[in-house]
């Protein structure tokens, strides 16, 4: 006997974001792009229906000073993708910290991209507020140096 799969579509997903009721919003220049609402004070994600794959991503915030004043930062998210993220991970891009998953389309259920917006949910309110102070801390970390340069050849 042979076991025909559905195919999921854009119309699946969109009707699990409705059955979740979560806010969300098509983006009007990019057919099978959503934004997507968790709680207050946080930032939207992305969510893309790009067949294969259904992509998560949520701008967390920006990497302030250079690498090796960050190497906290980096730790930090890191530890966090081995230590708490199952369906989620922090990445870095162009100077952002990002928040991405990505899933098969084809045999995505509720369920999976329920826990994936939850995952995103909890960890903005539980890391976000310590990510930004690490990089908050890594740019102020560079300015005295700087200034220090600046006023010693002036003082020459």
């Amino acid at each position: 006997m042979v076991s025909l799969r559905i195919m999921r579509t854009v119309q699946d997903v969109e009707a699990y974001l409705g059955k979740m009721s979560r806010r969300f919003s098509g983006v009007d220049d990019r057919p099978g792009t959503f934004l997507v609402h968790g709680g207050s004070n946080m930032p939207p994600a992305v969510l893309r229906v790009d067949p294969p794959l259904v992509v998560l991503r949520v701008h967390v915030g920006d990497v302030e000073g250079d690498a090796c004043a960050n190497g906290p930062l980096y730790e930090k998210l890191l530890t966090a993708n081995a230590r708490s993220l199952v369906h989620t991970s922090f990445g870095v891009e162009s100077g952002k910290i990002v928040l991405a998953a990505a899933m098969e389309l084809e045999n995505l259920d509720f369920n999976e991209l329920a826990a994936t917006l939850d995952e995103i949910d909890v960890t903005l309110a539980q890391q976000v507020p310590q990510l930004a102070e690490l990089s908050r801390a890594a740019a102020a970390s560079q300015r005295p140096a700087t200034l220090s340069a600046s006023s010693s050849k002036g003082n020459a």
